[in-house]
């Protein structure tokens, strides 16, 4: 006699044999005991969860004979008269199966329709069982629905499908629907040990495990799997062989990489993996196997104490604990969102195991806290030639980044000293620069020269008021910072070649004007890209020794290695042969901001000189006239 497999072997053959889907049960075994029959059901769900095994005990329900010959329709069929025996052998001739898949046509339901008009050969009841019925043409639906809404009294219908959002909604209305639910790993895990404990053959509860697991609610997926694994075993399940003929990850491996990445230690994540690739372990396999451990992290950490497995003992559980104690929660929430969608990534990627790499990299590029933790921690620089400044109050770890753009105030006609905010120090050699939002600086009066009388000792210059409430930044002395003085007030630069550049963003100082001219050579030579371009732009020269420059950016994305090595090279072309380190903090003066305080006055500019033409304002005073606000550009320079 062939071998019959133990998915076939084991299917239930009455309703309290069926695993998983009591909702279902009940439901269909009070409609038989009280004879409340619908004459269609629908039955639902992913594959293997029993929608084929419910229609045929179903059928043998309503044409079940009893053991003596007189029964009638009941919940518990006996399974030994001669309808029973037939429909589990598939030969009962008023028990018709038609698969969908294959059969979708309308002539195919036509024919099966045909058999209705005829009563049932030896049971009670012809049962009509179309599987996977949502693959059906629009035609075929047509054609069964009215013998579906009305069929005679002797016929049922049984529809089963694992895509009901196929179905058209004509056919759901005329069905009773079930969802048959995708099973629970325990509830696997439970049936496999009664199965093989009748095959006799000895398993290890942690292979049953790594098979329940990997059945994803498949009842019919697991005991397939578990051929697979007795075959593969030589009779006999264990952990390591069915760990390798699954091709699942160690748990050791995935716990060493999450310590690792808790530590911060890049050269032990780098190995772990070289050694996933070297036994030939899946990385799709990997970041599942962590996304399990990280949720389990997640519970304890949200509620300590609280255990999450399936209802076994877990060898890991103690060391599962630890690590949730020594990686922070919002690392972990990172972490299990990294991993979950880094899976996704593998397929793109030349190399998985490349891949999987750059996931698990990817935690110590962006940790939550790194912005803030190293914003404080950085050395301040004191200049010897001026006095040193006041501490400032450092920004919360929260504080948002300053992403206004700094708007130039118009000089002052009047010779009163302006009012200094309490946040601007005057002995500071660079005074925090004060932000508004771009769209309020839209307007601005013309303005009067200058005169180049000092100002009072006691008062700071006029720019010093360019907003009401200019942020609170940390201010950090320059070894070679200058003075503030007359050249910090805005006049023309030099022209470079043919274009004449603007006057910089007030403010600004010795180190920030030369900052500003290497800069802008490197930009219009082209010598500078992408996010070099960008380094250079977004940051501040700090200070200058004679090989060593220090710059100061506030984002640690810019602070990379090879990009700071390439600007470096690209200062070299323009005579400057030095080594650049770079430190993130608050930038107050950056070519950026002064490109961008000169487009806020080259606006203002415009705007005035639009509001204070004479056709203009006659049209606004005769007509009615209205200027959109922000439809005035200015010019290319």
């Amino acid at each position: 006699m062939s071998y019959v497999v133990l998915a076939r072997k084991y299917r239930p053959r009455n309703f309290t044999e069926m695993v998983g889907q009591g909702h279902v049960v009940q439901a269909l075994s009070n409609a038989l005991t009280t004879q409340r029959l619908h004459h269609a059901y629908l039955f639902t769900g992913t594959r293997g969860v029993g929608k084929t095994t419910v229609s045929r005990i179903l059928a043998k329900s309503l044409n079940c004979l009893g053991a003596d010959g007189q029964g009638g329709i009941t919940a518990e069929p006996c399974g030994v008269c001669q309808a029973c025996t037939d429909i589990d052998s598939g030969r009962f001739v008023d028990y018709t199966e038609l698969d969908a898949a294959s059969n979708r046509g309308v002539d195919e339901v036509q024919a099966l329709l045909e058999q209705a008009v005829y009563k049932p050969v030896q049971g009670r009841f012809k049962v009509f069982m179309i599987d996977e019925v949502h693959m059906l043409t629009n035609t075929a639906f047509n054609a069964m629905l009215k013998t579906l809404e009305e069929p005679p009294e002797y016929l049922k219908f049984v529809l089963a499908t694992t895509d009901p959002q196929k179905v058209p909604v004509t056919v759901l209305s005329r069905c009773l629907q079930f969802n048959l639910r995708p099973m629970a790993p325990e509830t696997v895990l439970e049936h496999l040990q009664q199965v093989l404990q009748a095959e006799q053959v000895p398993a290890d509860v942690q292979a049953l495990r790594l098979i329940s697991r990997a059945a994803r609610g498949s009842m019919r997926d697991a005991l397939s799997l578990t051929d697979q694994a007795i075959a593969f075993g030589g009779g006999q399940l264990q952990e390591a062989t069915v760990r390798q003929m699954l091709g699942a990850v160690d748990r050791s491996y995935v716990l060493r990489l999450i310590d690792a990445l808790a530590r911060g230690d890049g050269a032990t994540v780098v190995d772990t993996v070289d050694a996933l690739r070297l036994n030939g372990l899946n990385a799709a396999s990997t970041l599942e196997e962590m996304t399990g451990v990280l949720q389990r992290m997640a519970v304890l950490q949200a509620v300590p104490g609280r255990a999450q497995g399936d209802g076994l003992e877990d060898p890991d559980e103690a060391q599962i604990a630890q690590l949730a104690q020594s990686l922070p929660a919002d690392e972990t929430q990172l972490l299990y969102s990294l991993c979950l969608h880094g899976r996704g990534e593998l397929g793109l990627a030349p190399d998985e195991y490349a891949a999987l790499t750059m996931v698990l990299l990817r935690l110590m590029a962006f940790k939550p806290a790194a912005a803030a933790g190293t914003a404080t921690e950085k050395k301040t620089l004191k200049s010897a030639e001026a006095p040193a400044a006041p501490a400032a109050p450092a920004p919360a770890a929260t504080a948002r980044p300053m992403l206004a753009v700094p708007v130039v105030a118009p000089p002052m006609t009047d010779r009163q000293p302006p009012a200094v905010p309490a946040a601007a120090s005057p002995a500071s050699p660079m005074a925090p620069v004060a932000a508004v939002p771009p769209r309020q600086a839209t307007r601005a009066e013309p303005t009067a020269p200058v005169d180049d009388a000092p100002w009072p000792e006691d008062d700071g210059p006029p720019w010093e008021e360019a907003a009401p409430a200019p942020q609170r930044v940390m201010a950090i002395p320059v070894r070679d910072a200058g003075e503030p003085g007359p050249m910090d007030q805005p006049q023309p630069r030099e022209a470079h070649g043919a274009q004449t550049v603007l006057p910089a963003a007030p403010g600004g100082s010795v180190e920030g004007d030369f900052w500003f001219d290497a800069v802008m050579q490197l930009v219009r030579a082209e010598a500078i890209t992408a996010l070099v371009r960008e380094l250079g732009l977004q940051s501040q020269l700090v200070a200058r020794d004679t090989g060593d420059w220090l710059l100061r950016v506030e984002r640690s994305s810019l602070n990379q290695g090879n990009t700071r090595d390439r600007l470096a090279v690209a200062l070299q072309s323009i005579g400057h042969t030095v080594r650049l380190s770079v430190e993130i903090g608050s930038v107050t003066d950056s070519p950026a901001r002064r490109l961008a305080a000169q487009a806020a006055r080259r606006q203002q500019e415009a705007e005035a000189h639009i509001l204070g033409d004479p056709f203009v304002q006659a049209m606004m005073r005769d007509f009615g006239g209205k200027i959109v606000p922000g439809t005035l550009k200015p010019t290319a320079a």
